[in-house]
């Protein structure tokens, strides 16, 4: 009894190991064993005379100890579970590190062919300033707090300045060369859930082993064109203990939409560049970039229209506009018209973006329309325009913040024309539609300029 409840113990925790990691360890022992017995033979051969013999297989030892070694043992360490290593801190040998381990290989060669104690003293102080430099760098990335400060309003193709503030908590120790990057490799994980039956077949031929475990983490934004909010670096060459430095960086986003960031990394060689040391940070930041507002060919082709057919418009409701100036402080109280300065405080414009379905405006011509409708707004807001917007799916509020923030997530929907419901009010609407000329409601055309978005206007 006791003997099959061991062995069904036994079978659930082998049933929750990683088979990567499984591999990779029964891998670095096969990989040590045949070091060590390539070590022994380059040693018969040495005793024998056999010159070669004994450089290619003290190659061959030194080779396959030390590929286990950067192959193996850090993926196997990262995986431990102990408290004070919950961050994941990911290395990568750089270039000049190879050609350091390059040197390291040869003078080992050289010590196991003449025997030269002082050449062993050698290939091991040199290993040692690699293993030196690696806890130097972790030692480094521990204790650096990062904090984001992300603008509130971004546009499209219109460079802005964002905050990277980085602390170092720890009491005295200082930390050196430090950089933030965006562009950060997360470790693919996978964990074998798989049953007693299933263990029970050749597992290792369902899936190919040999698979890279690294890949490019993307983050997928709401538009689905998976965009980072921060993708180059920022460096910090000095911070010391209990204090903080800042760094502004430019940000520029090609295209409205919703980007969004989850890992930023902090990336050391310090002390020696051997190793790229690079911790990564989790933290969930998602940024809203609303369309461009700049003014477009279209926009001043059509505005001077818009402000004739506006003065129309006024005129035809008995505002005496051309008579009324401003108010003076040497005019008399009894000289002001009350009744037309309040008709007058404040003109009233709604911008209606009625939506195409897909296929009526496709790619740039889409984009091109959105951004119409943001620069109008974005106008009349400058010009202190009353607005109130109308869209299909849009909430009604006279908050512009909010009408960008819609056109910048919106997309070619199957929602119907917001036309047919648009009731006439004392607003001036100015309306951007697909829908064919002859089918605009007639109680609109009176006060309204309609905007064709596959050609000319009203």
């Amino acid at each position: 009894m006791e003997h099959s409840r061991a062995k069904l113990e036994f079978s659930g925790w082998l049933g929750s190991a990683e088979r990567a990691a499984w591999l990779r360890f029964f891998g670095a022992l096969a990989g040590l064993a045949l070091a060590f017995t390539a070590a022994i033979y380059s040693t018969v051969a040495s005793q024998s005379g056999n010159v070669a013999a004994t450089a290619v297989l003290a190659s061959l030892a030194l080779l396959l100890a030390g590929a286990v070694g950067l192959a193996t043992v850090p993926y196997l360490a990262r995986r431990v579970s102990l408290r004070g290593w919950r961050e994941a801190i990911d290395f990568d040998v750089t270039r000049e590190g190879g050609v350091y381990l390059g040197v390291v290989l040869i003078v080992g060669i050289a010590a196991l062919n003449t025997g030269n104690n002082l050449l062993f003293i050698v290939v091991a102080a040199m290993l040692s300033a690699v293993v030196v430099s690696g806890l130097a760098s972790v030692a480094v990335l521990r204790g650096l707090e990062l904090t984001v400060r992300l603008p509130v309003q971004v546009f499209a193709r219109s460079p802005v300045m964002a905050q990277l503030s980085l602390r170092n908590r720890r009491r005295q120790m200082p930390s050196f060369s430090v950089s933030v990057i965006g562009a950060v490799k997360q470790r693919r994980r996978r964990r074998l859930r798989a049953s007693r039956a299933e263990f029970a077949f050749p597992w290792w031929r369902r899936k190919p082993w040999f698979r890279l475990p690294d890949v490019d983490l993307h983050f997928e934004s709401a538009s689905g064109q998976g965009d980072r909010i921060f993708d180059g670096t920022a460096y910090f060459p000095h911070l010391p203990a209990r204090s903080a430095r800042s760094a502004s960086v430019q940000l520029n986003f090609p295209h409205r939409g919703r980007y969004c960031q989850d890992t930023l990394g902090l990336m050391t060689r310090f002390p020696f560049s051997f190793l790229k040391r690079t911790r990564r940070i989790g933290l969930a930041q998602e940024l809203t970039v609303y369309p461009s507002v700049e003014p477009t060919d279209a926009s001043l082709e059509i505005l001077p229209m818009i402000t004739g057919e506006f003065e129309a418009f006024i005129r035809g409701r008995g505002y005496d506009l051309y008579r009324i100036r401003e108010y003076r402080p040497e005019d008399a109280r009894r000289h002001v018209d009350w009744k037309a300065t309040a008709k007058t405080n404040e003109l009233k414009v709604r911008i209606v973006f009625d939506n195409p379905p897909p296929g009526i405006l496709a790619g740039p011509r889409y984009e091109e329309a959105v951004e119409l409708a943001a620069s109008l707004a974005w106008h009349f807001a400058q010009e202190n325009a009353e607005l109130s917007f109308a869209a299909p799916g849009y909430g009604g509020s006279r908050n512009l913040d909010d009408f960008l923030q819609y056109l910048a997530l919106v997309q070619a929907g199957l929602d119907p024309s917001v036309l047919d419901s648009l009731e006439v009010s004392d607003d001036y609407n100015l309306i951007l539609t697909a829908c064919p000329r002859g089918t605009i409601p007639t109680r609109l055309w009176a006060c309204s300029y309609v905007v064709f978005l596959d050609g000319p206007g009203k």
